[in-house]
């Protein structure tokens, strides 16, 4: 027990020379000296970013590669990629639109015009829209080709790591969050669920295990999403909400956050705590707002 909790302090320690170093770029020698030291290149980085009424999540993985589910609006664009930037990387290894609603693929050409792109991953649907004829623009001028995220689609499967896309489960939708890619991560003893804007149907369609750690509320905390059944299926200990401060919709809605407070889950919001940084060591978890 007590080994358990010195290594716990240890890990909130150097998450927190992590995060010190990543906002400082001029201390890079720092950055590899401690990593190295307090093995933090074994840890997995998941950052919700502060998009306003929209999605964008950043992970660093601890196999050294990055993924981005999402961009955030159009008008996010340019805040997405400094992010990245800011984190010296000039690769995302997997891309993830998770649908193609304006809000989460909005800065998505920006970011594939301005990274080397490794996999683009979106579900088999078309939307009419200038923002969705953007991405597949810059898909197309990049050479890349887009893989079906879709249920049973695995990304990653290593001994401690493991991506996995476990919906949409059925072909077609009568409404574009259903066609949502849900992503989970595995790593180690933790896992993290990322639910797009998967609705109370495609919840109940999901048949792998949904148990989680940590999870990214379905649609901004609307109470389309994140069914009573389902959130005891995930039984996870925190929630993260990405939604703008004061927004038109009224998210997160006050049902979804009565029924995350009569399941004990700890909340965070981008709307109330801006950017929202999770770390992981496989067994311990870390969290940071930055407002």
């Amino acid at each position: 027990m007590k080994k358990n909790k010195i290594k716990a302090i240890i890990f909130a320690l150097s998450f927190l020379i992590y995060l010190f170093i990543s906002y400082f770029p001029g201390l890079d020698d720092l950055k590899s000296t401690s990593q190295d030291s307090l093995e933090l290149t074994d840890a997995l980085k998941v950052h919700f970013l502060d998009v306003g009424q929209a999605d964008s999540i950043l992970i660093e993985l601890p196999n050294k590669e990055t993924m981005l589910i999402d961009a955030g609006n159009n008008a996010d664009d340019k805040f997405v990629v400094n992010y990245i930037k800011k984190l010296h990387y000039d690769k995302i290894d997997y891309v993830v639109g998770t649908h193609p609603h304006e809000d989460h693929i909005g800065g998505l050409d920006t970011v594939i015009n301005t990274f080397e792109i490794g996999n683009v991953y979106m579900p088999k649907v078309e939307h009419t829209t200038k923002t969705f004829e953007d991405v597949l623009l810059s898909i197309k001028n990049k050479n890349l080709k887009i893989k079906a995220a879709k249920a049973g689609v695995n990304i990653i499967n290593n001994d401690n790591l493991k991506i996995d896309i476990i919906a949409p489960v059925n072909e077609s939708y009568e409404d574009l969050n259903n066609y949502s890619a849900v992503v989970k991560i595995s790593y180690k003893n933790n896992s993290f669920l990322f639910m797009g804007d998967a609705e109370k149907l495609s919840e109940d369609e999901i048949m792998a295990n949904v148990r989680a750690d940590v999870i990214k509320i379905g649609h901004h905390g609307s109470h389309t999403s994140t069914s009573e059944e389902f959130l005891k299926k995930a039984s996870p200990t925190y929630a993260i909400i990405s939604a703008g401060k004061d927004n038109e919709y009224g998210h997160p809605h006050e049902e979804t956050i009565n029924l995350l407070n009569k399941s004990n889950i700890e909340i965070y919001r981008t709307d109330l705590s801006g950017t929202i940084v999770i770390m992981s060591d496989g067994y311990n978890i870390n969290v940071e707002e930055f407002l």
